[in-house]
């Protein structure tokens, strides 16, 4: 299930998510692709929160979204800033390119939205047939507590003028057997007290164990499988950590 990422979506998220923010992923990015010296492919491009960033240190970064709204955010980001705006509108099933990567990355748990595991399979294969030989794929997930704690919330942003934006969220199902949930994301866009326009995302996510992705990764043909917690490359992570990094390569 491709989860949409509309108009009130993306506006919600490059709001929340400026370029530049971090959670402690665009360093830990920085520092690992530092000195990479061919290209870099971000599947799940969205806004170009990392993208950017990476695109400013000189990395020959390429990226892809299914979202036309979240790429049109990213591309007036690389404008505004007379940034190369090496972009397309591509699915995770179906991305195509006729050259190999250095690295792949997916910050921010982006390939949690795949949740389908035959799909996910194959999509690690499509990363493996992607790189390079040598080359690296590096991604995030969160554990298990993060996808199912917090079952219903409520946000706001002021934009400019008599503007509103809402966001609430509630958890609709935990299928424990699939290792997926499903929440109720409806956006909503007021002006003086009306509203303008609203949408509902059927917003899918898959949680993985840490044992579980590693033998996946080494199925899809992964070697030198490291994971890491908190970003801290290396560290083996604990029950408090609240993202799980792996980097696994592969072979030269």
């Amino acid at each position: 299930m491709q989860n949409r990422y509309g108009r009130l979506a993306s506006w919600i998220y490059h709001l929340d998510k400026p370029i530049g923010h971090s959670f402690g992923d665009l360093e830990y990015y920085q520092q690992r692709l530092k000195g990479c010296d061919g290209p870099i492919l971000e599947p799940a491009v969205g806004n170009g929160r990392i993208f950017i960033p990476l695109l400013e240190m000189g990395l020959a970064v390429e990226g892809f979204d299914a979202s036309q709204d979240m790429l049109e955010y990213c591309r007036q980001e690389c404008l505004n800033r007379r940034l190369p705006i090496p972009l397309t509108c591509q699915t995770f099933e179906q991305f195509s390119y006729d050259h190999r990567f250095a690295a792949i990355i997916m910050p921010a748990g982006s390939f949690q939205l795949i949740t389908d595991t035959a799909t996910a399979m194959t999509v690690l294969k499509r990363f493996w047939d992607h790189l390079q030989p040598g080359g690296r794929l590096i991604l995030d997930v969160d554990p298990i507590q993060g996808i199912i704690g917090e079952g219903s919330s409520a946000r706001s942003w002021e934009v400019t003028g008599s503007d509103l934006l809402t966001l609430t969220c509630h958890r609709a199902k935990i299928d424990y057997i699939k290792q997926t949930t499903l929440s109720h994301l409806h956006y909503q866009h007021w002006r003086d007290g009306n509203l303008q326009g609203a949408e509902l995302d059927l917003f899918h996510l898959r949680w993985w164990g840490v044992d579980e992705l590693a033998f996946a990764l080494r199925e899809a043909g992964f070697v030198d499988v490291v994971v890491s917690g908190n970003y801290q490359y290396g560290r083996q992570p604990s029950q408090d950590d609240h993202i799980i990094s792996f980097e696994a390569s592969r072979p030269s």
